[in-house]
């Protein structure tokens, strides 16, 4: 018995004529197929550009930067709110610097917002009082001057560090911002340094756009509080990043005397865990953004099904044809196969093409973060394939079943 073999190199011809004498309309049908690689490319490309965008920012503030807040408590019966709670003291501050073996810096914050003034020129922002282990823990740096000292700290010197953008709004004329003094809430501060510019953050925020001075000068010269809004610190390395929150809890449990059935009256945070939900969330939105986009690609596939039910109509005479030569079903089933195969695969390539160039025309235009994994490209490339073979495999199949004698006959 004489075993036949199929000639691919013969089939994909045939398949590459049928598909030449009709390309309007095999350009019509890869179009689905186009826009839904190239949308699932872009999408993933700016889900992923903005995860990233997020990671560098949250990276840039360490990522084991450890933030202690006050928590919600009860005052004469009413659960008060934890902005007006006043539960983070000098002693809570002392008591982490003491004790604590994992933190390698720490300082209070103390926050107020106003209008910084110098000469006729003013501008909104806010100021922060910190020690200079602030620095180190969002890591900034000195451009010019100096960071004010321990002793200024202890004398609630009227000293400050201010920002580029501070330092634009209100030195319109190029002077040195060092040694000037500028008036904050009515209150005369001397500039002893500039800090190095930072630029925005992921979430948008201006990180040049602030002040820092002595934490007591804050606490007593603006805002005339006795207590912190929070406590920052920074773990010795990220591996301990946990052991230290337990340890700054166990801390502050003693220095604010809770019973041991006593719910904390803060919260300790920690970069890490922002990081995670942030990641989460970023994750999220590029799996909702990618699926959307994927819609595309099916009904790019029923546009390659509806367009290859109709070659096997109008070409039932050339079917029968072949098989009354001697063409077998699997060779007719191959041939169907192929084409749709051949359309969904051109289509993926140029899918490819047009996503990445309108990914990177998003990221000059918009000035959004984009960044384009090579996996994904592969991942588009394939399912598209996969596509074509899914949805083209029944017409075909359809074609290989005709009956000879009968496709012959149809008109």
């Amino acid at each position: 018995m004489i075993k036949r073999y199929v000639n691919f190199s013969n089939l994909f011809k045939i398949a590459l004529r049928a598909l030449s004498n009709n390309k309007f309309r095999g350009f019509l049908t890869m179009l689905g197929i186009i826009i839904g690689v190239a949308s699932v490319i872009t999408m993933l490309a700016i889900g992923q550009g903005s995860k990233r965008s997020i990671q560098g920012s949250l990276s840039e503030m360490g990522s084991n930067m450890i933030f202690v807040e006050p928590g919600q408590g009860m005052m004469g019966g009413v659960r008060q709110d934890a902005s007006s709670m006043q539960t983070l003291k000098q002693a809570d501050y002392q008591a982490l610097v003491d004790q604590s073996e994992y933190l390698s810096d720490i300082t209070p914050i103390v926050s107020a917002a106003g209008q910084a003034i110098y000469g006729t020129n003013n501008t909104p922002t806010s100021m922060s009082g910190v020690n200079a282990s602030y620095l180190n823990i969002r890591k900034y740096t000195i451009a010019d001057g100096d960071m004010f000292t321990d002793q200024d700290i202890k004398a609630a010197a009227k000293v400050c560090v201010i920002g580029k953008t501070v330092v634009t709004n209100l030195f319109t004329n190029g002077e040195d911002p060092v040694g000037k003094v500028i008036r904050f809430k009515n209150i005369p501060m001397r500039v002893v340094g500039v800090l190095t510019e930072k630029g925005n953050n992921s979430m948008g925020q201006d990180q040049d756009d602030v002040i820092l001075a002595p934490y007591t000068t804050v606490m007593k010269r603006i805002s005339a509080i006795n207590y912190f809004n929070n406590i920052s610190a920074s773990a010795r390395s990220e591996a301990v990043s946990d052991s230290a929150q337990d340890e700054m809890e166990t801390i502050l449990r003693k220095s604010h005397k809770l019973a041991d059935d006593a719910d904390n009256d803060f919260r300790i945070r920690s970069q890490k865990e922002l990081l995670t939900m942030m990641t989460s969330t970023s994750d999220m939105m590029t799996v909702l953004l990618a699926a959307i986009a994927a819609i595309s690609l099916l009904v790019g596939g029923i546009g390659i099904m509806n367009i290859m039910y109709v070659s096997v109509t109008e070409r039932t005479r050339e079917i029968g044809l072949r098989m009354s030569i001697g063409a077998r079903g699997i060779d007719i089933l191959l041939q169907f196969l192929i084409e749709a195969i051949l359309i969904s695969v051109t289509g993926g390539v140029i899918g490819v093409i047009f996503g990445v160039g309108v990914s990177l025309l998003v990221k000059i235009a918009a000035g959004w973060p984009i960044f384009i994994q090579v996996y994904t490209v592969f991942l588009a490339f394939a399912v598209c394939t996969a596509t074509g073979i899914f949805f083209g495999w029944y017409p075909a199949r359809k074609a290989s079943n005709l009956d000879p004698i009968e496709a012959l006959r149809y008109e």
